[in-house]
């Protein structure tokens, strides 16, 4: 009889992937695991010390996986530098509706007393000053700009992924387009979207 494979951790955070993506991650369970796996528990916890452990760990394998979204996006939209994190947010929350739930609402790593508090996630921050280059503006005031469309963004990516709204890509893009144009246009009056 041959001997069995032994459990890996990428084994595990690619089983608990498929289990998100299928389920939600609140079906995440040692024996959920185990049961995809066809093994006990044993190796699960051979691997991690409890599922605290490995949430943490997935967490970050689960944003690297939406990273990559965004990247394939990018290679695959041919649209304007500013629309592509507004917009692949969105199409995300549509397409991998579980998973963006888990990411960018249940466990969004995010608390904001006041609005400033956005940027202390340095990824928002190296955002917004490439926001502000590509676009001519002011930091401050590309600060203010993009924390508002990633507001605006996020309501309508929560709305999609809840289902309580449907939106095919060019209305999206349009709706997008029209914040952004407002925004923008206030600051820097030459400014015109490339589409």
């Amino acid at each position: 009889m041959p001997p069995k494979a032994k459990i890996t951790k990428e084994m595990i955070l690619n089983t608990v992937m498929e289990i998100t993506k299928e389920t939600g991650f609140e079906t995440v369970n040692a024996r959920s695991i185990a049961n995809k796996l066809q093994c006990s528990t044993r190796p699960i916890f051979t691997c991690y010390e409890n599922m605290d452990e490995l949430k943490k760990e997935f967490l970050s394998f689960a944003y690297e996986y939406y990273q990559q979204y965004v990247t394939t996006y990018q290679d695959s939209e041919k649209i304007d530098s500013c629309l592509l994190l507004p917009l692949s947010y969105i199409e995300f929350a549509q397409e991998e509706t579980y998973l963006f739930k888990f990411l960018f609402i249940d466990d969004m790593d995010l608390d904001m007393k006041k609005a400033t508090d956005f940027y202390k996630e340095t990824d928002n921050e190296k955002r917004a000053k490439l926001f502000a280059e590509t676009n001519g503006i002011e930091l401050d005031r590309a600060k203010v700009i993009f924390l508002d469309l990633f507001l605006y963004c996020h309501g309508i990516a929560v709305l999609t992924a809840t289902k309580k709204m449907a939106l095919d890509k060019d209305t999206a893009k349009r709706m997008v387009m029209n914040v952004l144009s407002v925004f923008i246009k206030q600051e820097n009056p030459n400014w015109i979207l490339k589409g």
